[in-house]
């Protein structure tokens, strides 16, 4: 048996059989004893429960706690139980006293702090308890035929942690923290049209966000429900942990998504990124979202085959209720405040993660200053949609970086150089060409930038494309030094973000090309994600 700290209890008031209160605590020391009916061990306990009782009832309430009614009574019939059984059948005192295992038997003194607990049975811990109720009651002990039981036996799983109750009774102990306002439906109405009519959705249908779901959904996280995340742009919203798990179930998302969702908030919601320009604007722009970091694989995302289009759960539904949110909490909705000419189907939702296991370099996060094993998302501005660059014939290094450069020269416009950022996302075959000669991406952004650079002369405007740099901006008349000094087609080396994720077969990569980048558009953010502490 082991002596517990004295830490007080949780107080909880339940009901016995016949329709008793009973309060813990209450001015008696008390046995608390939590057991089922189905469990065998449960039933090889009841007997001493009972003699304990008996014998010590007079001063110590000695109580069973059942986890089921109708188990309860079976228990108190089986074995003539003239302890009180106390129905615990919605598992909340369960759930607060953080019970895995029943049988699990707890003494507390007469202010409520335990003092001895054991789980499943023991008879030598049975033998230690009687003796202390003996001491603390200063009655005799019973007899009990200790050889007649094993010297222990396992208990069984408590129903407060059986799959599908322990989420349920970790939502409800939130619930008290909801602040949403809530709409009553009619018994005609139909919920998914509500929500369609309210223009509360992407265009697609959304789970109706019911308390039950976002209590649910809020336990993915292990911070108040209340608390404010950002102010969301362009109403200047201010978006709690509950709004975004509102958001979340619309989307489609589980629990443990929620952290990833509330982190990517929090980086689209500042200066550097600027949201407000990216749902405004007319270009195709959206935020891209990166996720790196052990979560990956916890939260099943894909970074392999489709890592960037369609089938996976935690992709679609992350990067969908952070766009909900911009929009329903937010005010981004099309033809009001979004305003991009065209769109794209990546303004659905866009995010995916890095395959860092099958990278020959870095991480994503780790280039950023993490360490590897913190789960980081970093948000992008980008077209909301990516373009594809076929090269499935070049061997080397250099003719493979030299082949991405130049599918990257389309980027906004072929004349528009000196741009900003872009995600390049390299498939592992790709990869595997580079890294068999061990190049860096250093030297990737290096090469791409050698074959993108232009002569100033080939990026004025004229005759054959009225894109470009517009002569006045060099000179009239522009002197041969300046027609020929060479631009790149990324302002930094740093602009060009390199990743690695997609399918095994196929020499295919991927571009996201920037919106303006800098102080006047838009510069990627990451942000740690803190996931909910288990208990």
């Amino acid at each position: 048996m082991n002596d517990s700290t004295k830490n007080s209890l949780p107080a909880f008031e339940l009901r016995d059989l016949v329709g008793t209160s009973r309060s813990f605590p209450s001015t008696r020391a008390a046995l608390l004893c939590f057991v089922k009916e189905d469990c065998p061990t449960c039933g090889m306990t009841m007997p001493l429960i009972e003699a304990a009782h008996r014998a010590f009832g007079a001063s110590v309430d000695v109580w069973a706690i059942g986890q089921d009614a109708e188990g309860n009574a079976k228990l108190v019939e089986r074995y003539a139980l003239t302890a009180p059984m106390l129905d615990d059948s919605a598992l909340k005192v369960s759930f607060e006293y953080d019970l895995d295992t029943v049988p699990t038997i707890v003494l507390a003194d007469t202010h409520g702090r335990e003092q001895r607990r054991f789980v499943g049975f023991g008879r030598d811990d049975w033998r230690e308890m009687f003796a202390e109720l003996a001491r603390l009651s200063g009655k005799p002990l019973p007899a009990v035929d200790w050889n007649s039981y094993p010297e222990s036996r396992p208990g069984c799983g408590s129903k407060s942690v059986e799959p599908g109750i322990a989420e349920h009774l970790e939502a409800n102990a939130r619930g008290d923290k909801l602040t949403a306002r809530r709409i009553e439906l009619g018994d005609a109405e139909d919920v998914f049209e509500f929500m369609f009519e309210r223009g509360l959705t992407d265009g697609l249908p959304v789970v109706p966000p019911t308390p039950e779901r976002v209590m649910w959904m809020l336990t993915g996280t292990g911070r108040d429900p209340r608390d404010v995340i950002a102010v969301v742009p362009p109403n200047l919203a201010p978006v709690t942990v509950e709004k975004i798990a509102v958001n979340a179930v619309m989307a489609g998302c589980k629990p443990e998504y929620l952290p990833v969702v509330i982190a990517a908030l929090e980086a689209v919601c500042t200066d550097t990124f600027n949201i407000h320009g990216i749902m405004s604007t007319t270009w195709g722009a959206t935020p891209v979202i990166v996720v790196n970091g052990p979560i990956r694989h916890r939260l099943d995302m894909n970074m392999g085959m489709m890592a960037l289009g369609y089938g996976t759960r935690s992709n679609a539904t992350i990067g969908r209720a952070l766009k909900l949110v911009l929009r329903n909490v937010g005010g981004a909705k099309p033809g009001d405040i979004e305003r991009s000419t065209l769109g794209a189907i990546g303004k659905f939702t866009t995010c995916f993660a890095e395959w860092e296991e099958r990278s020959p370099w870095e991480p994503l996060h780790v280039e950023r200053g993490f360490n590897k094993e913190e789960n980081v998302v970093t948000v992008f501005g980008l077209e909301a949609g990516s373009r594809q660059i076929a090269d499935q014939t070049s061997r080397t290094a250099r003719a493979l970086a030299g082949s991405l450069g130049m599918g990257l020269e389309a980027c906004w416009h072929p004349k528009q150089h000196n741009a900003g950022e872009i995600l390049l996302v390299v498939s592992p075959e790709h990869a595997d060409t580079l890294a068999r000669e061990k190049w860096t991406k250093a030297q990737v952004r290096a090469r791409i930038q050698e074959v993108t650079s232009r002569p100033t002369r080939e990026l004025i405007r004229d005759d054959e494309s009225g894109e470009g740099i517009p002569l006045s901006a060099i000179g009239t008349p522009p002197t041969e030094e300046q027609l020929a000094k060479a631009i790149a087609k990324f302002r930094r080396l740093e602009d060009i973000n390199i990743i690695v994720a997609g399918g095994n077969a196929g020499k295919f990569s991927a571009v996201f090309a920037g919106w303006v980048s800098g102080p006047m558009g838009s510069s990627s953010v990451s942000r740690r994600i803190e996931e909910a502490t288990k208990k």
